[in-house]
């Protein structure tokens, strides 16, 4: 295993805290009366997927299943980002700077998303059916 002071893992750790902090803006942006509601749905979406304890590929999947997280979340966050106004976008980076968001979905959040996975299950295998 390569040592963790390796530049691509630090590469790696760098990126990777861009992205939470992102999420962190997404999820103040949904809350910003200055956003448009296209971007509030998109930027819900995008951090309940980044937050949902079910991949749409499940990680175990071997390479696929950090594809999904490697491809599609950044896509989600930089769509959201194109949506926001700059100057809410700008705001809400600010907030999340100085006193960020609470990252997390808690109980009532875990439960709603995995009803919602398994109400998109149900769903296909009603089409498929």
């Amino acid at each position: 295993m390569p040592d963790a002071h390796h530049p691509l893992f630090q590469r790696l750790k760098t990126w990777a805290r861009g992205l939470a902090r992102e999420v962190a803006v997404l999820v103040l942006a949904m809350k910003h009366p200055g956003t448009p509601w296209p971007a509030k749905v998109v930027a819900a979406l995008v951090v309940a997927y980044a937050l949902s304890p079910i991949d749409l590929i499940p990680d175990f999947v071997p390479v696929l299943g950090y594809l999904d997280d490697l491809i599609l979340l950044p896509l989600g966050i930089a769509l959201a980002i194109r949506l926001i106004p700059p100057t809410v976008l700008e705001d809400c980076r600010r907030q999340a700077r100085e006193n960020p968001p609470r990252l997390g979905l808690g109980l009532a959040g875990a439960v709603a998303i995995v009803a919602l996975w398994l109400w998109a299950l149900y769903a296909l295998y009603r089409c498929l059916a």
